[in-house]
C-alpha cells in the first residue's frame, strides 16, 4: 500500500473516531451513578443513562456482565440498565448502544476498588460529640468561589437571607478550633448543588445530589475534608435529603416520569400533621396530602414509591458513603416520605454499612410519636413497622430545655420536673443511648436569646447535654455566646461566624481574638465536653435519676468502675441539698471532684450549690 493510501485511510479512521465519540457526547448527557464500586453487598446496580431518544437503542455491556433489567418510562430521553456486579473486580466496563444491530455510541463506566474494610466502617455513637454548621455562614475559606457564573444566587453578605461565602475550605481551616470544643464529629447542613434563585445558602432544595455546590466547594474538596477529619480521628456526617429535592433540579425540566415526583400535575402543600401516618382514625386523604404534598412550593416531592426513585435514592447514599467516605447521615424531614419506602431505604444502607449510624428528623413532640420511628421500635410493632432507622433526634427534649432554665419557682409541672418526665419515658425507645439530644439547631430557636445571654444558664444547658443519655449536638457558636432572634427570619439564627471572614474584627476562633465574654462561654464548653469523651460512664453507663425537690435534679451515669453524679440548682438562690437520699448510688463513695473547678465535695451529708448552678462529680 502507497504511503499516500495510508494517509487516506488514517484520515478516515480518524474522522470515524471523532464523529464516534461527538455522537456519544452528544447522545448521553448524564449517567447516574457516575462510577459505582466492585464488592458491594448488594450486586444489582441500577445505572440512569439521559440523552436524546437514548431509549431507542438496545444495550448491552462488556465482560460478558449480564443486563438483568431494562426500564423505559414514557420519556425516550431516559433509559434505567440494572446490572449484575456479582465477582466482578474493578475495571472500566463498556457499554454499547446499537441501532439496527450497528454500534451507534459506547459509554465508558468505571468499578472502582473499595477502601480496605470499607463495609466495617465505624460510625458515630454516645461517645461523640456532633457540632452542627451551616457551611455558608461558618467560615469563607475559598472567597474565590463565592458565586458562580453557572448558579443563579450570588454573594451578598449584606442580605441576612443571601449567600455569605462560607464553603468547606473554610471549615478544613478551622478543624483544629471544632477539635479543640471536645467535638469529635461533624454535621454541615446539606452541601450539594442547590440553584434556587434566592436562599440557597441553606440547600435542601437541592439541584444536583451527585455534585457538591460550587460557591462550597468541588467534590474532591468534600473528600479532602472527611480525610482531613480522619487525620484528628473525627468523624463526618451528611445531611442527607429524601423527601424532596429543589425546583431547579435538572430533572424537572425534563422529567424522567410523571410518577418520579408526588402531585406533578395537582399540588398540594402538606400539612405537616405526621400525627395522620401512625393515627388509626386518620382519613385516607389526610395521610396522603401529608406524606404527596409538597414541603414548599420550590421542594418538589419525591415519589419513593416508585422503584426507580427508591433505587435511585438509595444507590445516591451509598454512593456518597463509599466515594467520600462518610462516617453517618442526619437525614431531613424523615418522615415526610412514605413509611415502607424509607423503612427499605435504611435497611439497604446499613445492610451495606451494618455500623453506620443514621439519624433521623422526626419533629414531633411526644415521646411514643418519637419512639416509633426508631429501629426495633415496640409501638411500631404495634402496627406491624419497623423503620430500620437507628437513631432519632429528641426534640421532646429540646422543648423542655428552651424554658425549664427560665423556671425558676417549681411548680407541679414546671421546672426540673420537665426533665425527670422526659427521661421518665425513655421505656418507648428501643435504644435511647442511641438518640440525638440537643438544644437548638438551625431551624429552631436560639438557647443564647432564648435564655436572654445569661452564661450561667448557658452551661446548665451544656451540663444537661453533656451528662445524659444519647448523642450530644451542639448548634455553631453557641458555644461564643451566639445568639439570634428567629422572629427576624432564619437569617437571625443562622448567623456568620466572627472570624470567619477577612477583615472581621472580631475573631472567635483564637484564643487571642475572643473576647472576654466569648472566652466565659468557649471555655467552660471546651472543659466540660474534652472531659467527656474520656468518660465512658456518660457514654453508655446506666442512668438513676431521683424526683427534684425544690427545683434541683439530681442524677447518676455509672458503669461497674466509674460513678459520675449530676447535680442542679435550678433556683435564683442557694440550695443546700441532703446526699443521704441518694445513698443507692453513693454507697461508698466519700468525696466527689467537680470535673469543671476541680474541687472536691464531701458526699457524706450535704451538697450547696449556687444559684442557677449545676457539678458534674467524678465520685472517689
Amino acid at each position: 500500500m502507497s504511503i499516500k493510501k495510508i494517509s487516506q485511510s488514517i484520515h478516515r479512521i480518524t474522522l470515524l473516531v471523532l464523529l464516534f465519540s461527538a455522537s456519544a457526547k452528544a447522545q448521553i448527557q448524564k449517567v447516574e451513578p457516575p462510577f459505582w464500586y466492585a464488592g458491594m453487598k448488594n450486586p444489582e446496580l441500577q445505572i440512569m443513562f439521559y440523552g436524546k431518544n437514548i431509549a431507542q437503542y438496545e444495550a448491552s455491556v462488556s465482560n460478558n456482565v449480564v443486563i438483568k433489567n431494562v426500564e423505559k418510562t414514557e420519556n425516550p430521553n431516559y433509559v434505567f440498565l440494572t446490572i449484575d456486579t456479582q465477582n466482578l473486580k474493578a475495571s472500566e466496563l463498556i457499554f454499547s448502544f446499537k441501532m439496527k444491530n450497528k454500534v451507534a455510541f459506547t459509554q465508558k463506566y468505571s468499578l472502582k476498588e473499595r477502601r480496605a474494610n470499607s463495609a466495617d466502617r465505624k460510625s458515630y455513637d454516645a461517645s461523640d460529640m456532633i457540632y452542627l454548621i451551616m457551611p455558608d455562614r461558618f467560615a469563607n475559606g475559598n472567597p474565590k468561589n463565592d458565586s458562580n457564573a453557572s448558579l443563579t444566587d450570588k454573594e451578598n453578605r449584606k442580605d441576612p437571607s443571601g449567600r455569605h461565602g462560607g464553603d468547606i475550605e473554610g471549615i478544613i481551616k478551622n478543624l483544629d478550633y471544632i477539635a479543640s470544643l471536645g467535638a469529635t464529629t461533624i454535621w454541615n447542613t446539606p452541601l450539594n448543588e442547590d440553584n434556587d434563585k434566592q436562599h440557597s445558602y441553606h440547600t435542601y432544595a437541592q439541584s444536583d445530589v451527585y455534585k457538591i455546590d460550587p460557591r462550597y466547594g468541588t467534590n474532591e474538596d468534600y473528600v479532602r475534608l472527611a480525610a482531613e477529619m480522619h487525620k484528628r480521628n473525627m468523624k463526618l456526617v451528611m445531611d442527607y435529603v429524601t423527601n424532596h429535592w429543589g425546583i431547579t433540579h435538572w430533572m424537572m425540566q425534563d422529567l424522567p416520569t410523571k410518577s418520579w415526583f408526588n402531585r406533578i400535575d395537582n399540588y398540594a402543600q402538606t400539612h405537616h400533621r405526621r400525627e395522620v401516618i401512625t393515627d388509626i382514625h386518620a382519613s385516607k386523604t389526610d395521610k396522603e396530602i401529608c406524606l404527596d404534598g409538597w414541603f414548599v412550593p420550590s421542594m418538589p416531592d419525591l415519589n419513593l414509591r416508585n422503584p426507580l426513585v427508591a433505587k435511585y435514592l438509595t444507590q445516591n447514599a451509598i454512593w456518597w458513603i463509599e466515594y467520600a467516605n462518610l462516617d453517618g447521615f442526619r437525614v431531613d424531614t424523615y418522615n415526610y416520605s412514605d413509611p415502607t419506602a424509607m423503612a427499605n431505604w435504611a435497611k439497604s444502607v446499613t445492610d451495606e454499612y451494618p455500623n453506620f449510624n443514621i439519624v433521623g428528623e422526626i419533629w414531633m413532640h411526644n415521646q411514643a410519636q418519637l419512639a416509633y420511628w426508631q429501629k426495633d421500635s415496640k409501638i411500631g410493632a404495634i402496627q406491624n413497622y419497623n423503620s430500620n432507622l437507628p437513631s432519632v433526634m429528641d426534640f421532646t427534649l429540646q422543648d423542655q430545655i428552651g424554658s425549664a432554665f427560665n423556671e425558676d419557682e417549681a411548680t407541679w409541672d414546671n421546672g426540673m420536673i420537665k426533665f425527670y418526665n422526659n427521661f421518665a419515658l425513655d421505656y418507648l425507645y428501643p435504644n435511647p443511648n442511641n438518640i440525638l439530644v440537643f438544644a437548638e439547631n438551625h431551624d429552631t430557636n436560639r438557647i443564647n436569646d432564648g435564655y436572654k445571654y445569661d452564661v450561667a444558664k448557658y452551661k446548665l444547658v451544656m451540663t444537661l447535654l453533656a451528662t445524659v443519655r444519647g448523642i450530644p449536638q451542639l448548634y455553631y457558636g453557641s458555644e461564643i455566646g451566639m445568639g439570634g432572634d428567629k422572629s427576624k427570619g432564619d437569617g437571625g439564627i443562622r448567623q456568620d461566624f466572627p472570624g470567619g471572614w477577612i477583615g472581621d474584627k472580631n475573631n472567635a476562633f483564637t484564643k487571642e481574638g475572643r473576647t472576654e465574654l466569648q472566652a466565659q462561654y468557649f471555655d467552660f464548653t471546651s472543659k466540660l465536653f474534652n472531659w467527656r469523651k474520656l468518660n465512658e460512664a456518660v457514654h453508655f453507663g446506666k442512668m438513676t435519676h431521683y424526683i427534684p425537690e425544690n427545683n434541683s435534679y439530681v442524677y447518676f451515669r455509672y458503669t461497674d468502675t466509674k460513678t459520675v453524679m449530676v447535680v442542679f440548682n435550678n433556683n435564683a438562690k442557694p440550695q443546700t441539698i441532703k446526699t443521704d437520699r441518694f445513698k443507692e448510688n453513693i454507697k461508698n463513695y466519700k468525696s466527689g471532684k467537680d470535673v469543671i473547678t476541680e474541687k472536691t465535695f464531701d458526699l457524706t451529708t450535704e451538697i450547696t450549690l449556687e444559684p442557677k448552678s449545676a457539678v458534674v462529680l467524678e465520685l472517689n
